[in-house]
């Protein structure tokens, strides 16, 4: 397929994942449940955290949700979430975007040039993250992506999931003509030449929701280098 109708196709696919039914910008609330039974705002009945599972109860009956699993009650979506042990109660709702006020996706202009070449150099290590709510957590990557833009040097510190590797990462656009840090994703390659299409670059779920909580991108993958291409801020 084409470069740019191959890039439309998947720009289609991302505007139904984040505006589509119970899509990413249609989280309204992460609740994080202690043992107690507690009443949460919106919603009926009293929610705990239960041997890694949400418990509660919609109408009078039993909820047990595990981490992933949901149930749509009330024209909501709930959700449950887990993080290093702790659970939560997510909830999806229909009119959260337009409660925000938000509504599409601004992006830089498609480029070719945009698609980039990067040798990858296998360097599996550990690094301290922070999440937008300054939760700390200690994760592994698996390999750094040397790469070039327009002249300038820089690499990607990844990880590896499924054939696919990921990272977050803030350039010299960001939190000026960007969100503030974005994701890439592009497939682990067989020889060590990557392919970086940094049209690909996307918003990570916490622009869309406060209720999100992204990780954000290690030192080394925060550059000078302005990368003017992807997805730029939310309206």
């Amino acid at each position: 397929m084409e470069l740019r109708a191959a890039h439309e196709h998947w720009m289609d696919e991302r505007e139904t994942r984040v505006w589509g039914e119970w899509g990413l910008a249609t989280l309204a609330a992460t609740h994080w449940l202690t043992a107690d039974a507690t009443e949460l705002e919106g919603l009926p009945g009293r929610w705990r955290a239960s041997d890694g599972e949400v418990r509660g109860e919609v109408h009078g009956e039993d909820v047990r949700l595990a981490p992933g699993q949901q149930l749509e009650a009330a024209g909501l979506l709930l959700r449950g979430f887990e993080r290093d042990g702790s659970i939560a109660l997510r909830v999806l709702d229909p009119a959260a975007p337009a409660a925000r006020g938000i509504s599409s996706i601004e992006r830089f202009e498609f480029s070719e040039t945009a698609r980039l070449h990067g040798r990858v150099r296998g360097e599996a290590a550990t690094a301290e993250t922070r999440s937008v709510d300054d939760h700390a957590a200690t994760l592994t990557f698996d390999a750094i992506v040397e790469l070039e833009w327009e002249g300038e040097p820089f690499s990607l510190t990844v990880q590896e999931d499924d054939g696919w590797y990921f990272a977050a990462f803030a350039d010299g656009t960001a939190g000026r003509e960007s969100h503030a840090f974005r994701f890439i994703r592009f497939p682990v390659p067989a020889d060590g030449e990557a392919v970086v299409d940094f049209n690909r670059a996307y918003l990570p779920p916490c622009a869309f929701s406060d209720h999100y909580v992204c990780a954000m991108p290690v030192p080394g993958n925060r550059w000078s280098v302005p990368i003017r291409a992807g997805e730029r801020l939310v309206r």
